[in-house]
């Protein structure tokens, strides 16, 4: 019988160890944690360049290489079917290292009108400094991302799907033929869909970023980030530029940590799709609730985007109530005993958070004109964010059954 490769369930456990690793009697099932900052190495080692040294002796120094860390990116890359990853300490510290990586001044960034506000805020707030211009656009239709391209400027279009708050979807193959059409190069924060549900680089993206921190780790108790990327070349690149110079290095322990919950994520992803459409289509029947944003329901506008681009909707779902937000917000806060007032997502426990309309356009967004109206159109005065967690969700139903009512 022909071997297939592995698939999702198998590459999570197994995916990421050197060929012909030991599997010697008395040998570890689960990896060690390498916790060292320092390797022996050789005494003409002194005077290498950074990226000699990664070739010399890779494991020298822990900012730039470490066992644990290298398992948790060859499992990332074997995922998301890319060449290479780099991880780094947070999701914001792998946005960061990729723009600056591949932008500098006088370059041009396409980025989403919806996206996560920390990237949101570092668009508007840095990068104009270092001579960087962006341009945000909606990149749901791929006919607006090519009217934003400024030919021979236009170095990176950077799009989240499903967007952050709002679960918009973004046409990954359509957007990355018009970005390489302009020269330019196409970068994904998949940290919503994750590799179970997306393969960006499968549908032309060049780079796939993930906040680890979410969905991937899935319990809520360590922070990471990561971009995978389809050419080894431009990931050493910017392991060397990125991580080695700019110092956004991943702990050892945090990277245990996001390997033990990586483990489980296909297993866990399944579980948060299904409670997202039991919590979901209970919601778009409550009389309070005005609009439930989820990719799985079959109301939601992109619905056939997400059929054809995502095998999981996930567990994140937003909705919109007919009124009193701000007040509700404060109601739920205080009534809800199962699910956790919090900020976040992707993890084991259900959280949910209020975000007002009027403070993400100001301090995140800042949109205008029809981007404005449109985001104003599907978020109202503002979404309350739902992750739904692992939970019975028939509890979940209950408990905002009693925390929504009068």
């Amino acid at each position: 019988m022909k071997s297939s490769p592995p698939r999702p369930a198998t590459l999570a456990l197994h995916a990421g160890l050197p060929e012909g690793a030991a599997r010697a009697v008395g040998a570890p099932i689960s990896p060690p944690i390498t916790t060292t900052t320092s390797f022996h190495t050789a005494p003409d080692a002194v005077g290498f360049s950074a990226a000699d040294l990664q070739e010399a002796a890779p494991h020298f120094y822990t900012r730039w290489g470490n066992p644990t860390i290298e398992l948790l990116e060859g499992r990332l890359a074997a995922l998301e079917e890319g060449a290479a990853a780099v991880c780094f300490a947070s999701g914001m510290g792998a946005v960061s290292a990729l723009f600056f990586a591949r932008l500098g001044a006088g370059a041009h960034l396409v980025l989403s009108d919806v996206c996560y506000a920390g990237v949101a805020e570092l668009a508007h707030e840095t990068l104009p400094r270092f001579g960087i211009t962006v341009t945000t656009t909606n990149t749901a239709d791929p006919e607006c991302v090519a009217a934003a391209i400024r030919p021979g400027a236009t170095r990176l279009v950077h799009i989240e799907t499903p967007a952050n708050p709002i679960l918009k979807l973004s046409d990954i193959a359509a957007v990355a033929e018009v970005a390489h059409a302009a020269g330019a190069e196409l970068s994904v924060d998949s940290t919503i869909a994750t590799p179970i549900a997306t393969r960006p680089l499968a549908l032309g993206a060049d780079y796939v970023v993930h906040s680890l921190t979410k969905y991937i780790c899935g319990h809520g108790d360590a922070i990471a980030g990561a971009v995978v990327g389809r050419s080894a070349e431009r990931m050493a690149a910017l392991r060397k530029e990125a991580l080695i110079h700019y110092g956004a290095a991943l702990h050892p322990f945090a990277a245990w940590l996001v390997l033990r919950g990586l483990e489980t994520l296909p297993a866990r992803m399944r579980i948060h799709e299904e409670n997202a459409r039991r919590v979901a289509t209970w919601l778009a029947a409550h009389p309070r609730v005005a609009v439930v944003h989820w990719p799985g329901l079959s109301s939601h506008p992109q619905r056939a985007l997400a059929e054809r681009q995502m095998q999981n909707a996930s567990g994140l779902l937003a909705f919109t109530v007919k009124e009193g937000g701000p007040a509700l917000a404060r109601q739920l806060a205080e009534r809800l005993r199962v699910i956790s007032y919090a900020v976040s997502l992707g993890k084991t426990k259900s959280l949910l958070f209020y975000i007002p309309t009027d403070d993400i356009l100001r301090t995140s967004f800042r949109l205008a004109g029809e981007q404005e109206a449109a985001y104003r159109a599907a978020a109202g005065d503002g979404v309350f964010r739902l992750s739904v967690g692992l939970e019975d969700p028939d509890d979940l139903i209950a408990d905002l059954d009693q925390a929504l009512g009068g």
